[in-house]
């Protein structure tokens, strides 16, 4: 299991798309994984044989535990313990050597080319040369055959080794119940806090049946006299709860809203779909907004910026990479325009619709949601006036977009039926005072107000 994004620790095998017995070559997909970030597709690294899945679909494998073996060589693959094959930790040598290859091996660590769906490179197939013997038989760690001395270190993998000191609990006091006596994420929970936890969550390291993600129970799949139903919490949903909690306990959020008339902006959406610059091009007024927002951006620069809490640093950000928030059956995720301060209107265009395209297809890759600068919360889709929304981590802002309704408003010294939305901007008041937030969100709505402005301002 390769690291598929930056620093991520396990992902969930949703489906398989090879059996063993099958012919496979290099490039080829062979699964798809879905990872705190994103779902992605693994190709094989290898032309040859599967000779064997390690794990069912809806398991949760740690990042760099063998997930499948392939025959390369014509030779039968050496015999191993499956259990200790799948609990052994990452960092066990003996376990990479289900592979078979007689002078090369992929890269255990995923960065290879071929990685993430984006097909094979045309120098894929050079690979570092073997560090170990492949003739050696894959042995299994005494500790694994359940023959650890008594003063022996705790078996864990690293994810609750780190999950243990997070928690301050020292692994020789804690029981295992895993196999072979292995401590797991349960165990460390139970000695942090003794107390029963009934209505905790199913493990999301216990294979699952269901290789999907978590979505709602559709009502006629819910038996008869069901009270309740519970659904792990896990891939992309898990990583947004963490991020949104400690989000929202860092940085002091302030939120500020302006409400105005959008009438003028509206009537230039339905000009752009006529002109010929835009022929072929999705136009809404999400991308009017999008532009407004760059052009107020590169007025108050300042409002672009990331607290560097480790280096007591304000890092001002000198482009914009523009994340738009978008909802998906795998839950929400921010993928990000990048250099969106300098397209121009029609590349803007095509680079939301990809990007919207991308995402309700769930093949949006943990790159592009990586890297995000200000991010844009269009809540106005729902028929909802406005919200609060939570800063993405490493960003100081976010925009809420409300609905665009027609209402009465005051116009020229008259009450008429004009276009009227509200916006609500979020910020981190450690490094955006009111001065900077009020007049980034006044920019806004004033070039939203009087679209010209996009020109004149730009």
């Amino acid at each position: 299991m390769p690291d598929v994004g930056e620093g991520l620790t396990e992902a969930e095998i949703l489906k398989w798309y090879v059996q063993p017995g099958d012919t496979v070559t290099d490039g080829q997909v062979v699964c798809e994984v879905e990872t705190a970030k994103a779902a992605v597709e693994l190709p094989s690294p290898f032309d040859g044989t599967v000779h064997e899945l390690c794990f069912p679909e809806g398991t949760t494998v740690d990042v760099g535990q063998v997930i499948i073996s392939v025959n390369v060589g014509g030779a039968a693959p050496a015999a191993e313990a499956p259990a200790a094959r799948a609990e052994a930790p990452a960092q066990a040598a003996p376990v990479q050597a289900t592979v078979e290859a007689p002078e090369e091996e992929a890269e255990p660590t995923g960065r290879q080319p071929v990685l993430v769906g984006y097909g094979v490179a045309a120098t894929s197939t050079k690979r570092r040369a073997r560090k170990t013997t492949l003739d050696a038989p894959v042995s299994v760690p005494e500790q694994l055959n359940g023959h650890a001395p008594a003063a022996a270190r705790p078996l864990a993998k690293p994810p609750v080794r780190k999950l243990a000191k997070d928690l301050g609990v020292d692994l020789a006091t804690v029981t295992p119940t895993g196999p072979d006596g292995i401590i797991t994420r349960e165990d460390v929970h139970a000695a942090a806090a003794p107390a029963p936890a009934v209505e905790a969550p199913a493990p999301v390291t216990v294979p699952a049946p269901a290789a999907e993600a978590p979505a709602p129970v559709a009502a006629g799949a819910v038996p008869a006299g069901a009270r309740e139903t519970r659904i792990p919490i896990k891939g992309v949903r898990k990583a947004t709860a963490a991020a949104m909690v400690g989000s929202a306990f860092t940085a002091p959020h302030v939120t500020e809203f302006v409400t105005f008339d959008i009438t003028r902006t509206m009537k230039l959406v339905e000009e752009l779909k006529s002109d010929k610059d835009m022929a072929g091009l999705r136009v809404n007024p999400l991308l009017l907004i999008a532009k407004a927002v760059l052009v107020a951006v590169k007025r108050n620069p300042e409002i672009n910026a990331a607290w560097d809490e480790a280096n007591q640093e304000i890092v001002l950000k000198h482009y914009v990479n523009l994340g738009i928030a978008a909802a998906t059956p795998r839950g929400l995720i921010v993928p990000n325009i990048k250099d969106a301060h300098a397209q121009t209107l029609p590349e803007l265009s095509r680079s939301l619709s990809e990007l919207v395209a991308t995402a309700r297809d769930g093949k949006t890759t943990p790159a592009a949601m990586q890297g995000g600068t200000f991010t844009i919360t269009n809540v106005g889709v729902f028929g909802v006036d406005t919200g609060t929304p939570i800063l993405n981590p490493g960003e100081s802002a976010i925009l809420a977009v409300g609905a665009i309704k027609l209402q009465p408003w005051v116009h020229k010294g008259k009450v008429k039926p004009r276009q009227v939305t509200t916006l609500a901007l979020s910020f981190d008041h450690r490094l955006v005072d009111g001065e900077l937030g009020s007049k980034f969100l006044a920019d806004v709505a004033a070039i939203l107000e009087q679209p010209k402005r996009l020109i004149t301002w730009s």
